[in-house]
């Protein structure tokens, strides 16, 4: 499977929360942290962002 980078209105859109929701819970640790891509550009990776929706959804 190929490494797909998402940007933050992707990852927002994809685990149904807000931009600032996201930020906060990397903030408190509790969702994965971006990848710096350039001096002012970060990503997450798919995986990562994937495996945390299913975490969530067994923990609720």
């Amino acid at each position: 499977m190929e490494a797909r980078i998402l940007r933050i209105n992707e990852v927002a859109k994809h685990v149904g929360l807000h931009r600032s929701t996201v930020y906060r819970l990397i903030d408190r640790k509790e969702f994965p942290a971006p990848i710096r891509l350039g001096p002012n550009a970060v990503g997450w990776l798919r995986e990562e962002i994937e495996e945390w929706v299913v975490t969530r959804e067994r923990s609720t």
